[in-house]
């Protein structure tokens, strides 16, 4: 891998209820071919959740998908044109149906934020990934848990 052009994909489109699912497979795809497939389960929930934002969020479903890969890992961007940002909800109940996804997404990457777009012309939300630590264990929390 070239450090001074990691490799990356860039997507743009306009998503529906379905994208999901195509975009968690292309994900998968990238991971294995960048020898990351130990970051799959966290990389596909927080895209999953961020394209999740965009249907829900914003009126014209148009976003840019950005997957880099890092040296010690991957960065996800996701890019729209609505100005608002998203914010982590307080207390949830029990039976509540939405706003658990960035809390999810919190719980399952090591670093994420949100960007405002240039001009108040939208936003990007973001999070990061890492690969293995130095003792040959995923450093991503997702796969944390599950050791």
């Amino acid at each position: 891998m070239n450090p001074y052009f990691p490799p990356t994909y860039r997507l743009s489109l306009t998503v529906g209820a379905h994208s999901a699912r195509h975009i968690r497979s292309i994900v998968r795809s990238l991971l294995e071919e960048w020898d990351l497939p130990e970051l799959t389960d966290a990389v596909e929930l927080g895209v999953t959740e961020l394209v999740a934002n965009v249907v829900r969020h914003v009126p014209d479903r148009r976003c840019v998908l950005l997957v880099l890969r890092q040296l010690a890992g991957v960065r996800v961007e996701v890019t729209d044109g609505c100005p608002r940002l998203p914010s982590v909800r307080g207390e949830l109940g029990p039976d509540a149906e939405n706003g658990r996804g960035l809390l999810l997404l919190d719980a399952v990457v090591d670093k994420w934020g949100v960007s405002a777009g240039v001009g108040g012309g939208g936003k990007t939300v973001w999070f990061e990934c890492a690969g293995l630590d130095r003792k040959g264990r995923n450093s991503c929390p997702a796969e944390r848990m599950t050791e």
